[in-house]
């Protein structure tokens, strides 16, 4: 078996397995030492060379605002190429896993990654782990129950089986069966589209608990397209060679968000000089160019900013 398909296979899902099967190939990017400019790749970018700036950790290690010198993110592991893992099977990998790491040296901690179910990451965030950095798009909703350092902006995109064989319009999804992953922005969207169809053309929300579980459901003919992260469906397209096409154009483009416990500003104002040291050094933007993500760049972090878009 190749190692194109290499985000879903690692998750050992029998879903997943189907759809790597189908979908053989070789990703030349995979196979580089190119550390600087290759999407498409399952090696992360090099942090080693970043070094602790003394006075951010100051902000952590005067405090209890992490334990034992680590710094702990939840995040959900199938979401290329944000964070999955790689060919191994254990290796977590992605642009969001290179931001933690990124984070953690600059603060002078030690990154700990948690696998998480996406839905169940804000509610962790305190008590499990000290942030959330899983591609999370930045709500009013979701600004209730935690703060946020916005880090990287993305929008929505359809995908669809090569040739749109079923002719969908994204302007009218109804009586289209809808993979989405549990949680996420696109879920609420594809189920108001649900709500507004008739009832005798009904779209089907299908709801997974992992992003790969819901692109594998279209390339396999049971649902009829899925919604994600513009990058996250790019990628995801990218790895299949040719099953599977975006539908019309990215959507509601819109900002992300590290998710921090409601009130700790301490940390929060951390997490958030340290992004902004890493967009300033160019760390960051060549951490997001290894991973062909670039476009969704910004320029300034913010703690709860006011202009999502």
């Amino acid at each position: 078996m190749s190692l194109k398909i290499k985000s879903v296979v690692a998750l050992a899902l029998s879903a997943a397995m189907l759809f790597s099967a189908a979908a053989c190939g070789t990703s030349d990017a995979s196979k580089s030492g190119d550390s600087s400019d290759s999407s498409n790749t399952t090696t992360g970018y090099d942090v080693s060379t970043i070094e602790k700036d003394d006075e951010l950790a100051k902000l952590v290690s005067s405090s209890d605002l992490v334990k034992d010198g680590e710094l702990s993110a939840g995040m959900e592991l199938s979401y290329a190429p944000a964070e999955f893992y790689a060919e191994d099977g254990k290796t977590p990998v992605g642009y969001d896993i290179d931001m933690t790491k990124a984070i953690a040296k600059t603060l002078g901690l030690k990154p700990n990654i948690v696998s998480s179910m996406f839905d169940t990451i804000i509610p962790s965030i305190g008590s499990k782990y000290d942030l959330g950095i899983t591609a999370m798009t930045i709500t009013e909703e979701r600004m209730q129950s935690v703060d946020f350092v916005s880090y990287y902006r993305a929008g929505s995109t359809w995908a669809v089986q090569k040739g749109n064989p079923k002719k969908l319009d994204t302007s009218d999804m109804c009586g289209a069966k809808i993979a989405v992953q549990t949680g996420t922005v696109q879920e609420e969207e594809a189920n108001t589209i649900a709500k507004g169809c008739e009832a005798d053309n009904k779209a089907e929300v299908m709801s997974y608990k992992r992003q790969a579980e819901a692109a594998t459901a279209v390339a396999t003919g049971k649902a009829d397209a899925f919604y994600a992260d513009s990058p996250v469906a790019g990628y995801a397209i990218s790895q299949t060679d040719g099953q599977l096409e975006a539908l019309g154009d990215v959507e509601g483009v819109a900002k992300q968000g590290i998710a921090v416990k409601k009130g700790n500003t301490q940390l929060a104002e951390a997490v958030q000089k340290a992004v902004q040291k890493l967009m300033d050094d160019g760390t960051y933007m060549k951490i997001l160019k290894h991973w062909g993500v670039e476009s969704g760049a910004l320029d300034k972090a913010e703690i709860n900013p006011t202009d999502l878009n």
